[in-house]
């Protein structure tokens, strides 16, 4: 799971660059386009910055009785696929792999993440929450454990690398000034709870469920503590974790997300909490940031922006996890298991070196974004005319690849009895609790003039 890169063959030289290190050059070089493309653009008539891009860089919409409803703009889905099928042949051809190969098996995988999204923008179905990663999710399944993927395809088929692609775009869109907004209650929300979490959670499984391998218990306790897949894609490199464990994961997560999206949001109201109380609780707790946004909304404004605050600042978290599990898996899991000592160099090998992208792009956006207006307008231009959607289709092919590549044979060697779901189930619980705890307290007892700020 870590650096994975393709294995060389007699007629395929080895790559001159890992996997991360790919990531890293392809998000950056999508960015730069991103941002390139709305830096000459001028304001219109409301003074906004929208990106020449956002007419080409879409994805199906909406649709209720007639699929073909959601496709009125089929440019703004030959977009995607021309310039992430681009960028990604480019990024692969540098470091001497087959694009021959890839770009044909591409086309395929896209158009399969395309009928995802189709599907998400159904009327009923959009109503209550599946959304596109649950559909490329089972798509890729159902072709993987009827007719099997197809080896033309394998060459696209590449979870990790769209992910962590994905992943540095989302870089972009956590800009460090939403610290400010909630100030010490939101980060003691996000930056105490969610670690207290993990490592109880991780706790649990060896002492008390005794979960066999470590790796998919710290997997599961990732994804369901920081913030669900991108936290299980991080962590699952820094522990080496079986692409079988992180595709179980991340099934249980996207599971609890939709029924955390449909629950949460009219149990706060009948609880009678605050906006304010249920969006912290909900950021905290739900593991997807799009779902965590939809649960908000359906409370209200105030719930919605600090829902989405609370969670972004735990996205922060991505980085600093994974380079904590990496620190103590080679400190102390794999020398517990009778590996030879490693050396200090061993946790920068094993470090998700994505994360560096991801944490240089919010570092970047964010600078840009404070330095004067028009900087600012041209992020939030960059970040909803193209970035965000480009993301949202790294993530869909992320999805749809690790459905093609998931066997449930395979997974459930995995499932011990159901430890992993139990797993999940209790840490979810103590995060519901010590999350709900800490929202009380901050924004009620400590400092409650944040939450009167907050409410309009």
């Amino acid at each position: 799971m870590n650096e994975s890169v393709v294995e060389p063959t007699d007629s395929q030289p080895k790559p001159i660059l890992s996997e991360d290190w790919q990531a890293v050059l392809i998000g950056s070089v999508l960015l730069l386009i991103c941002f390139g493309t709305i830096a000459f653009v001028a304001p219109d008539a409301d003074g906004e910055l929208v990106s020449p891009l956002k007419s080409y860089l879409s994805k199906p919409g909406s649709w209720e009785a007639n699929p073909l409803n959601g496709l009125t703009k089929p440019l703004a889905i030959l977009g995607p696929l021309v310039l992430l099928g681009v960028v990604f042949a480019a990024g692969l051809g540098v470091v001497r792999e087959k694009v021959n190969q890839f770009l044909p098996a591409f086309v395929i995988v896209f158009l399969l993440g395309a009928f995802a999204y189709i599907l998400a923008g159904q009327s009923v179905i959009k109503y209550y929450g599946l959304s596109y990663a649950l559909w490329a999710l089972l798509t890729g399944m159902i072709i993987s454990n009827t007719v099997g993927t197809p080896s033309f395809l394998k060459p696209a088929v590449r979870t990790e690398l769209y992910m962590k692609v994905g992943l540095v775009l989302l870089g972009a869109e956590i800009l460090l000034g939403n610290l400010i907004s909630l100030g010490l209650p939101g980060i003691f929300i996000s930056w105490v709870v969610t670690p207290i979490v993990l490592i109880s959670t991780y706790w649990f499984g060896q002492k008390v469920l005794k979960i066999s391998s470590k790796s998919l218990n710290m997997v599961v306790s990732a994804d369901m503590s920081v913030c669900g897949v991108s936290a299980a894609i991080a962590t699952a490199g820094a522990c080496k974790a079986k692409k079988e464990e992180l595709s179980l994961a991340i099934g249980i997560s996207l599971t609890f997300t939709v029924i955390m999206m449909v629950v949460l949001p009219p149990l706060t109201q009948a609880l009678g909490m605050s906006q304010v109380l249920a969006g912290a609780w909900i950021g905290g707790t739900i593991d997807a940031t799009g779902a965590v946004g939809a649960a908000g909304a359906l409370i209200g404004e105030d719930a919605l922006k600090v829902a989405t605050t609370v969670k972004m600042i735990q996205n922060i978290l991505i980085g600093v996890i994974a380079f904590g599990v990496a620190c103590y898996w080679v400190a102390f899991v794999e020398r517990g298991e009778g590996e030879t000592k490693p050396d200090a160099g061993e946790i920068w090998r094993r470090f998700p070196k994505f994360v560096l992208g991801f944490i240089a792009a919010s570092i970047i956006f964010s600078a840009l974004r404070e330095f004067s207006p028009e900087g600012k307008a041209m992020v939030e231009g960059m970040i909803s005319g193209s970035s965000k959607n480009l993301r949202g289709w790294c993530f869909c092919l992320a999805f749809v690849s690790i459905g093609l590549d998931t066997n449930f044979r395979e997974l459930g060697q995995y499932l011990q009895g159901g430890k992993p779901l139990l797993l999940y189930i209790c840490g979810q619980t103590l995060n519901l609790i010590l999350t709900l705890f800490m929202a009380w307290l901050m924004f009620f007892v400590v400092f409650p003039e944040a939450a009167s700020a907050l409410q309009h």
